[in-house]
């Protein structure tokens, strides 16, 4: 046993505590920073391993041996963790600490700590709720808020309230924001006040911060994808690290893709470069967890794994690139996926303190200043924003389908578990009511996404058990890009490769193997079985694997490279695709670039048609479709595969019904103009505008908006007896409006002296009132008004007439809506200056008093 390294650990000073408040509560929150030991020390006191280190003893002193779970968010962790418990133990792992993971498990009889990845708890949890046997439980890392750690949380929480009041829980977190989770564990108790809150003391060295933003601007994250240049960048900084300070330099990198990359940048620097993640080898992790051998310096690629769940003795220097990954619904598989996002203010202070664990450090930042204010404070807890289908599962299987009894911290957002019930009713996982099948309580033991154990079931019996489960381990972790974007071309790469993705896949597809053989249940959805599918190829194979999992990617070619997928959305296979010219695909994987008007497809199988028509079947339908396309109604019967057209034939005697609402699509589109608009009727419609704008009610409102808002009430007659856009082009529009004139209150009787179509002038003269947006103008001649006094006035005397008077040509000569007034002042210049111009017709000098007149002098 290791006591010196056990001795130094700072969490030992807060164990007399947490006992103390385990024994008094049953649950607690411990506090510590990452190196101190949380996650090792505590679990083996727990245990009654360690001799004088305050572990629980009986009633005569001797220590009580307790089985205690540990909980790690990630599989990395949870080896790494039961090996250095092990390590401190002086023993081999499986001996008496042990770690179950999916696809691996080291433990045995003596085995009294056991590590395990939270979704293995779930599970665990769904097959025996009293989890039998063990005394204690501990959720190590809560504070990164995953998925399936909240969901572990809330199901040990009802477990203590209803079954197991005596099981010890502990929420381990490396960060102080722990009032959540005290509110949490205390609501399960019977005092109802929040647990107790241990905080154990770190060992932190000063950091000195150095900002090293890109010299030119870089692309912000977007999927998976990072800008190239950051990556330089961040290669850069690494070199410069190395130049200006001593020690072992650890940098932050969102993924396996973007380690590779900096790695190769790092060709030749004169350090071990490690790379330190969820997929590498055992060895390369061990090899970093032990520190440097032979005073040769290291570089450390690591994920977000090594903020907190890993410790990585001789760091000095962290350089952190300032990106992470998080869940989030990835819409291009159908899944929660990864992706890139700028990494939280907390998720820095985690990251910088790495380098001060041991001794003074230096962090280099690979951002502004500026920003840094501007970061999140916290990561977005994955339950808000993931795909929540297979959480909606495991809470029907728990026995609360809409997860309302549930202690969490954050509820599930109401659309997320809406969207994930339906995908849940549509493979048979949960019935109407939402509580879990039979087949959906299988589904929930095959640790796979809601959707790909569908297409193990129902897959194993048309293909065989070995081959659905080597497709569906390939769409459980996406092959390498190197593998090309055959889904059947990538399978046969990953059958003859020797690189650790093959090696990883060959080891899931065995555990999926094992965990469907000698299902005898009947698919769903998927006709009669085939039990000779043995005899199909590669590419059906795959393709209906892929079908069965996403139906509503299924996609037919559109032309070229381009395809349409059953949920609607286009698709284009990228340049040099083997899958060109194949008439159906079903889509894998697929993302839409920033900008670009359709999806890229990244991952498809060959298929076609009768089995994309099985493997959707929900999406089929057939019936009328009358609607309004290309400037007239189509009636047509149509079978469609989502939004996939299959078959078209033409309707002779389409519904009334759907004919009408067809020509209301028509005219919202292309607006009242489909009309046959006469100019009487554009001016009645001028009219009644003008009337409704100066006197309100109950003056129609007859405006574009208007018009299209109701139709019905001013041309349900009309379009009634409609069935194309040449029996609307033969509509009178003028008579159709005047349906709308008050009738009722019998205001209609005065639209004509209200607003007047024409004016009788002076001369004798019917002179049209021009109505437009603004005041109501008449146009005449000047002398065709002598003797007038006062302009005209209209909508009961409340709007002046704007009147143009114009010369014996007809052209403007003055405008006015006070005549009275341009008699008196503005008369006399225009006469001085048409007079002469126009000799022949009369210009008297006082016009209020003239004879008017339509004639020159001589026809008078």
């Amino acid at each position: 046993m290791r006591t010196d390294v056990l001795g130094q650990l700072p969490v030992r000073e807060a164990v007399p505590e947490l006992l103390s408040a385990l024994d008094r509560r049953g649950s607690a929150v411990l506090c510590a920073p990452p190196g101190t030991g949380k996650t090792t020390l505590v679990p083996l006191v727990l245990a009654g391993l360690l001799d004088g280190a305050g572990p629980p003893v009986d009633g005569g002193g001797a220590p009580v041996r307790r089985r205690v779970l540990v909980a790690e968010p990630r599989r990395i962790a949870a080896r790494a963790a039961a090996r250095r418990m092990a390590w401190l133990l002086g023993e081999r792992t499986g001996e008496r600490v042990g770690f179950t993971v999916r696809g691996e498990r080291q433990a045995g009889p003596r085995t009294v700590v056991e590590v395990v990845t939270t979704g293995v708890l779930v599970q665990r949890l769904q097959r025996d709720q009293e989890l039998a046997g063990v005394d204690a439980v501990v959720l190590d890392e809560c504070h990164e808020r995953h998925l399936d750690a909240d969901t572990a949380a809330a199901f040990l929480l009802d477990v203590r309230a209803t079954l197991r009041p005596e099981l010890r829980l502990i929420a381990a977190s490396a960060t102080t924001d722990a009032e959540g989770w005290a509110r949490l564990l205390g609501e399960g108790g019977d005092s109802g006040q929040p647990a107790p809150v241990v905080s154990a003391p770190g060992v932190s060295h000063p950091v000195e911060v150095v900002w090293t933003p890109p010299v030119r601007p870089v692309r912000p994250p977007h999927g998976m994808r990072v800008d190239p240049a950051l990556l330089d960048h961040v290669a850069d900084v690494v070199r410069r690290a190395l130049r200006e300070r001593s020690g072992d330099v650890l940098c932050f990198l969102p993924g396996v893709g973007e380690i590779g990359r900096v790695a190769r940048l790092l060709g030749g620097v004169g350090a071990e470069v490690l790379q330190v993640h969820g997929r590498a080898p055992a060895a390369v992790q061990e090899a970093v967890l032990a520190g440097a051998d032979g005073g040769r310096r290291r570089v450390v690629l690591a994920t977000s794994v090594a903020e907190s769940s890993l410790t990585v003795p001789g760091v000095r220097v962290v350089v952190d690139s300032g990106l992470a990954r998080e869940p989030r619904m990835d819409h291009a598989r159908g899944l929660s996926a990864l992706t890139t996002v700028r990494a939280s203010r907390a998720a820095a202070r985690q990251r910088a303190g790495r380098a001060g664990r041991e001794a003074p450090g230096t962090v280099y930042r690979c951002w502004p200043e500026a920003e840094d204010a501007r970061l999140p404070r916290f990561p977005s807890p994955e339950i808000a924003e993931a795909d929540l289908t297979a959480f909606a599962l495991q809470a029907a299987c728990w026995g609360d389908p809409d997860a309302s009894g549930l202690a969490l911290l954050d509820p599930p957002p109401g659309g997320a578990m809406t969207a994930a019930r339906e995908v849940l009713t549509a493979i048979g996982a949960v019935d109407a009511g939402g509580r879990a099948t039979g087949r959906g309580r299988r589904m929930s033991r095959l640790g796979l996404h809601p959707r790909l154990a569908r297409a193990l079931i129902d897959g194993a019996p048309e293909v065989g058990a070995r081959r659905a489960a080597e497709v569906v381990a390939l769409l459980s972790e996406e092959p390498p890009r190197d593998y090309g974007d055959d889904l059947a071309a990538a399978w046969r790469t990953a059958r003859r490769a020797g690189d650790p993705y093959a090696t990883r896949w060959r080891q899931e597809a065995r555990r999926l193997e094992r965990a469907v053989a000698g299902n005898d249940a009947a698919p769903a959805g998927t006709g009669r079985p085939d039990r000779g599918g043995s005899a199909r190829g590669d590419d059906a194979v795959a393709g209906l694997v892929v079908a069965l999992a996403f139906p509503e990617r299924v996609a037919r070619l559109r032309g070229g490279r381009a395809y349409l997928m059953a949920a609607g959305t286009g698709a284009e296979l990228g340049d040099g695709s083997r899958l060109g010219g194949a008439p159906w695909l079903a889509v894998a994987v697929a993302d839409r670039p920033v900008s670009a008007a359709s999806a890229r497809v990244r991952l498809a199988a060959v298929t076609d048609e009768e089995t994309a028509r099985t493997a959707a079947a929900a999406l089929g339908s057939d019936g009328e479709e009358v609607h309004w396309a290309d400037g007239d109604v189509v009636a047509r019967r149509v079978a469609r595969l989502g939004a996939i057209e299959l078959v078209a034939r033409p309707l002779a005697a389409p519904d009334p019904a759907l004919v009408h609402a067809a020509l209301l699509e028509g005219l919202r589109r292309e607006g009242t103009g489909l009309l046959r608009w006469s100019g009487q009727a554009t001016a009645a419609r001028q009219r009644m505008a003008f009337l409704h704008r100066e006197l309100g009610a109950p003056w129609p409102d007859v405006s574009e908006a208007a018009l299209l808002a109701d139709p019905d009430a001013w041309l349900g007659v009309e379009l009634g007896r409609a069935r194309r856009r040449a029996d609307l082009e033969r509509v009178d529009a003028g008579q159709a409006l005047a349906r709308l004139l008050p009738w009722a209150t019998g205001d209609a009787a005065r639209f004509e002296e209200l607003a007047p179509e024409r004016v009788e002038v002076p001369s004798g003269s019917r002179v049209r009132v021009e109505y437009g947006d603004g005041q109501p103008v008449l146009a005449v001649k000047l002398q065709e008004l002598f003797g007038w006094q006062e302009s005209p006035r209209i909508a009961g005397g409340r709007v002046p007439l704007l009147v143009h008077l114009l010369s014996p040509a007809g052209r403007p000569a003055a405008v006015t809506a006070d005549l009275a007034s341009f008699w008196r002042d503005g008369y006399r210049s225009v006469r001085a200056e048409l007079r002469g111009r126009y000799p022949k017709h009369p210009w008297p000098e006082d016009p209020t008093r003239a004879e008017p007149t339509r004639r020159t002098n001589a026809r008078r």
